[in-house]
């Protein structure tokens, strides 16, 4: 494998925390709370671009990678869980109790793939449909984390 090959599969399985054999998805979701953290520093519109440019790095990535590793959707590729956090997030607050929720709420979508998850996750292949599920999940964190937020306050 090339050194350019290594660095697709670095980024694809979050710097290797997508390699733990237990619950890959939950600790790979870890760098993008990171990920988080900088962006609420930004203007919104500025954590837009940059989680948009992640989503389609992402989608590559997963894609380059699920060829490189010989598996179609391997588990230790997480890159799909960074993006889906930070969509989770995207332009909340980042606080104690918001990353507490949103982490909880975008693992329990990704984990239980209700529809439309489910069959996005099943139907769409490659980059894309490693990616778009963990969209989807966190497009539905990210409104419940909304919703919740207005009805505590």
């Amino acid at each position: 494998m090339s050194s350019w090959d290594k660095t697709v599969v670095w980024l694809a399985t979050g710097f290797y925390t997508g390699n733990i054999p237990w619950a890959p998805g939950t600790f790979g979701t870890l760098p993008g709370l990171l990920l988080c953290f900088f962006l609420a520093r930004l203007p919104l519109s500025a954590s837009i671009l940059v989680v948009l440019s992640l989503i389609a790095l992402a989608i590559w990535i997963a894609g380059e990678a699920e060829k490189l590793l010989g598996q179609k959707d391997p588990g230790c590729i997480v890159i799909d869980e960074i993006a889906g956090m930070a969509v989770t997030l995207l332009g909340l607050p980042f606080t104690l109790q918001t990353v507490l929720a949103g982490f909880v709420l975008f693992r329990l979508f990704d984990i239980l793939k209700p529809p439309p998850i489910r069959i996005v996750d099943k139907k769409v292949h490659g980059g894309v449909g490693i990616v778009l599920d963990d969209l989807i999940a966190g497009v539905f964190a990210n409104l419940v984390l909304r919703i919740g937020i207005l009805l505590v306050s």
